[in-house]
């Protein structure tokens, strides 16, 4: 978002100015350092009795000079750290909004049934995050109780995506042969990548490994039909071991990012076994946030501004259509543009001949002695002639 990136140009401008504060205020103490060491040295190898007065006095004055300078530049540097940090502060009020209790509905949070439905998404949230310590003691602070046959599949999931980030392929191996049938009604390729996976680390191993590598190809049989033309690559692949795989037409198979992708197969899949959503509801629920409060304060800024707060009565229903993105499209909803409402299956959306788009409630509200006219051109109807649409 633009107001994260505007105050995050700001720090950055600082953590500059720290570290370049901090490198010249050492190099100028070290010289210092090493002008009064000099001068030290030189009072005791030659003595006061023997020395110039004049010249002792003239050596001592400057040093005093360089000192005062010295310390008068890093304060005045110092200073304007300051006035940079202040800057960030600034562009936080400028781009954030701290007071929000205006877009949000009063009192969202005060029955203790809400408050258990907060702490429970919570916790699923750090259990799926692998904070398991942390969401055991919420629990215990809050009063939840989070049953364990909730908690297990979490702890599982946690325990094989650890083993996979570290590159060990054995405990999601065992996870998906025993869970096999059920990747399969998924259509699901988890378990082929997997055992390719475990192959090209074999291959990896150069030709020590060629005997094993060999040995376990065996585990693509029944992936034969869906697969053919991934196994005949890593088949072919053999031919190179000698001189390394790295060194061969096929080094792509050895690309690191591959991890990561299993990763998020795997997370996708199993979620879908469990029946959760892939992202957590929080993260989800957070973004969205994010992304919709800056709309939300303008709204309530131009509400203000031009007295007119009745446009926005009720608190649990937004304005305005915000858009999240695609990423955010989870289903197909139709919004009436004349009631701002969500259609229904008692109420659904009516597409009329001239092509827009109504509910069947803002229909019958402006049919008017059974003819129509259409709200958003000209064109009078006949109500009868609208045709319901499905998403």
């Amino acid at each position: 978002m633009e107001q994260c990136a505007c105050v995050e140009r700001e720090l950055e401008k600082v953590l500059h100015r720290f570290v370049t504060y901090g490198h010249q205020s050492e190099e100028r103490l070290d010289e210092l350092l090493r002008n009064v060491c000099e001068l030290r040295s030189r009072l005791v190898a030659y003595g006061v009795q023997d020395a110039d007065l004049s010249v002792l006095h003239q050596t001592m004055a400057q040093c005093c000079k360089e000192i005062k300078e010295t310390v008068q530049m890093l304060a005045s540097r110092h200073k304007d750290i300051h006035g940079s940090v202040s800057k960030v502060g600034k562009a936080v009020d400028r781009n954030f909004d701290a007071e929000v209790s205006a877009v949000v509905a009063e009192n969202v949070w005060d029955s203790p049934e809400r408050q258990k439905y907060l702490s429970e998404t919570i916790v699923e949230h750090l259990y799926r995050q692998g904070m398991l310590s942390v969401a055991e003691d919420l629990c215990q602070e809050s009063g939840v109780v989070i049953d364990m046959s909730m908690k297990q599949p979490f702890l599982e999931l946690n325990r094989i995506l650890e083993a996979l980030r570290t590159q060990d392929l054995r405990p999601a191996l065992e996870w998906a042969v025993t869970n096999r049938q059920r990747l399969l009604d998924l259509n699901s390729t988890l378990e082929f990548k997997l055992h390719r996976l475990y192959f090209i680390s074999l291959l990896n191993g150069g030709i020590s490994k060629q005997q094993e590598a060999l040995q376990y190809a065996r585990h693509f049989q029944p992936f034969a039909s869906q697969h053919q033309r991934d196994i005949q690559i890593l088949m072919g692949s053999l031919v190179y071991l000698r001189h390394g795989i790295e060194n061969s037409p096929y080094r792509n198979l050895l690309e690191t990012d591959q991890w990561a992708e299993i990763c998020n197969i795997f997370t996708r899949d199993a979620c879908a076994l469990l029946g959760l959503s892939v992202e957590s509801p929080l993260s989800v629920s957070f973004a969205s946030g994010c992304m919709a409060l800056p709309v939300l304060m303008n709204i309530k800024q131009v509400i203000e501004q031009r007295q007119c707060s009745g446009v926005w009565t009720h608190k649990d229903e937004l304005p305005i259509e915000i858009d999240l993105g695609k990423k955010c499209w989870y289903h197909s909803v139709f919004a009436c543009p004349i009631l701002r409402q969500q259609t229904s299956e008692s109420n659904p959306p009516m597409k009329l001949i001239c092509g827009h788009v109504i509910s069947r409630d803002a229909l019958n509200k402006l049919t008017n002695a059974g003819k129509l006219k259409c709200p958003y051109c000209p064109m009078e109807q006949n109500p009868s002639d609208a045709k319901q649409i499905f998403f």
